[in-house]
């Protein structure tokens, strides 16, 4: 009796952080291992990454991780994976593995089992064998995964588009996909982001006229946001600036690496004599690309239009440009920053997400492949849940029975008995990694909600000295607020609070001094202070008590 169990660790009902697991009679396959940005609603959390602990509980059974392309959505938390499971073997075609060992190395984490693959390689375990096959994104060598399995293939596409124009690095072996398909495929994922799109992508993905229009409009300085991993949009970049011969600044030293090593590994075309440094900054016609390095999206235009970068001031004489459309979660950000420009006398533009999209697959494209893989079960994943939803409903209308649609939450296993799908209810434990700057461990539930206390009431430090002989106190006990209420205007509050400490204090010291119980005295205080804050104000601030002995 053969079983396949296919779950999420990350990626279903949101956007990023995919990491897909398929365990075929307890051999494990993990396809991505993704993150995605913090929101405002993460105060200061800079990335989140899937839980892996049941990799790492099962890492002897885990055949490998098998990336499908260059993006943070679908391999940023490899770093973090390798720090505690520096023995994994990691899959990727070779520029992928180029944005991993990049990614390894400003982690300074040390991998043992990096292997490099080629499209249309078989890499075979045992009775199980891996075909990678190229398919069409925003960024070169990207591939998709056929599992093959004796009850049939399972094939994750990871992200794709049909782009008949597609350059070869980008191009989409259609005729193997088919192939596939012929043979019998068991079960298909495939993302769901634009399963509300009607049509194909293609042409939208395109945005050269747009970009020749932006280099004829505005004779002076260009700078130009643009994701460091969306290598399709800097070569279209680079096609329209070639034509112009006005220098480029890359800003940024990873984001430098990314486009030398793209155009020595021929991935990307462009001639290396119009690439400008720091002096040309200031030229009247120069175009720089301003990226992010791992970071929130857009921070450094942001950085910029603060007068916090340390090269770029804008000039009312500027134009900033931002190259990408809009995106699920960004527009907030991005209307921000365009008033914020706009407000410095500056002229800026963006690409809009009704005329121009990434390189994901919409409506069309998705029934495109499954008519293509004619798979027994499908499976929607990459997304919101309204996104699976009707990427489910795209799967039904090309003939897929309801009954052999499978919607479901991270964590949630869908269980196959020699290739049927079963009731099984079983679940997987899942969580979410808190990753703040260059932090390795978890920030955890607890810190973001005592960030959000501190946010919505602030702080108030309550501090006394006491005698070590006698433990009778010395000084205070005095409150330092900040971000609570304004001193001044409410001193008989503060008052009131001193004598509330001032009575625990001794209450507690008074009864034994020779045991001071320093953690009941906290306790007490931040129970009963913050019950009359609470009472006065409608608000909790966050207490922290300070004892000092001398």
């Amino acid at each position: 009796m053969s079983k396949i169990k296919i779950f999420s660790l990350g990626g279903l009902n949101e956007n990023g952080k995919n990491m897909y697991v398929v365990d075929v009679d307890n051999a494990i396959f993990v396809f991505d291992a993704g993150l995605k940005y913090g929101n405002d609603n993460l105060l200061g959390i800079d990335y989140v990454i899937p839980n892996f602990d049941y990799i790492i509980s099962n890492k002897e059974r885990v055949k490998g991780i098998f990336l499908t392309h260059g993006h943070d959505s679908n391999m940023g938390a490899i770093a973090d994976i390798l720090t505690a499971i520096p023995d994994i073997n990691v899959y990727a075609t070779k520029f992928t593995m180029e944005f991993v060992k990049r990614d390894l190395k400003e982690a300074n984490v040390e991998a043992h089992n990096l292997k490099e693959i080629r499209p249309h390689a078989k890499i075979n375990f045992d009775d199980l064998t891996i075909f990678p096959i190229s398919v069409s994104h925003s960024i070169p060598d990207a591939v998709a995964y056929v599992l093959y399995t004796k009850d049939g293939a399972i094939v994750y596409t990871g992200d794709f588009v049909f782009d008949a124009a597609a350059p070869i690095n980008y191009k989409m072996d259609i005729g193997k996909l088919a192939y596939v398909g012929k043979q019998g495929v068991l079960c298909l994922l495939t993302e769901s982001i634009y399963a509300g799109n009607e049509g194909h992508t293609s042409p939208h993905n395109r945005a050269n006229k747009y970009i020749n229009n932006i280099l004829k409009k505005y004779k002076d300085r260009i700078i130009i946001t643009i994701f460091e991993a969306h290598i399709y949009r800097i070569q279209e970049l680079f096609d329209e600036i070639a034509k112009t011969k006005r220098k480029v600044v890359i800003m940024g030293k990873l984001f430098q690496e990314t486009i030398n090593k793209a155009i020595d590994m021929k991935y990307l075309n462009f001639d290396k004599n119009q690439i400008g440094d720091l002096s040309n900054l200031n030229d009247r016609d120069v175009i720089i690309f301003v990226s992010d390095e791992k970071e929130k999206p857009f921070a450094n235009i942001e950085r910029i239009i603060k007068g916090y970068d340390r090269y770029i001031k804008l000039k009312e004489n500027d134009m900033v440009f931002i190259s990408e459309p809009s995106y699920e979660g960004s527009e907030k950000i991005r209307a921000s920053i365009m008033d914020e420009i706009a407000k410095q006398g500056v002229h800026v533009e963006s690409l809009s997400h009704k005329t121009t999209l990434l390189h994901h697959a919409s409506s069309e494209d998705l029934m495109l492949m499954i008519n293509l893989m004619n798979p027994k079960y499908y499976f929607p994943v990459r997304g919101e849940y309204r996104h699976q939803y009707m990427n489910a409903q795209l799967a039904e209308q090309v003939g897929i029975p309801k009954n052999n649609i499978i919607l479901k939450l991270n964590g949630e296993v869908a269980t196959f008995i020699d290739g049927v799908l079963t009731d099984d209810k079983e679940t997987i434990e899942i969580d979410d990694i808190l990753i703040d700057g260059k932090s390795q461990g978890d920030i955890g539930g607890l810190v973001i909600k005592d960030r959000q206390m501190l946010g919505e009431s602030g702080i108030v430090v309550v501090t006394t000295t006491l005698s070590y002989e006698s433990k009778k106190i010395l000084i205070g006990p005095e409150l330092i607020t900040r971000g609570f209420v304004f001193v001044k205007d409410n001193a008989e509050l503060l008052e009131k609070g001193k004598k509330i400490c001032l009575d625990i204090i001794t209450e507690l010291i008074s009864s034994d001094i020779k045991k001071v119980d320093y953690t009941k005295i906290r306790n007490e205080i931040r129970e009963k202070l913050g019950k009359y804050f609470y009472k006065e104000t409608e608000c909790r601030p966050v207490i922290i008590t300070v004892i000092n002995e001398i």
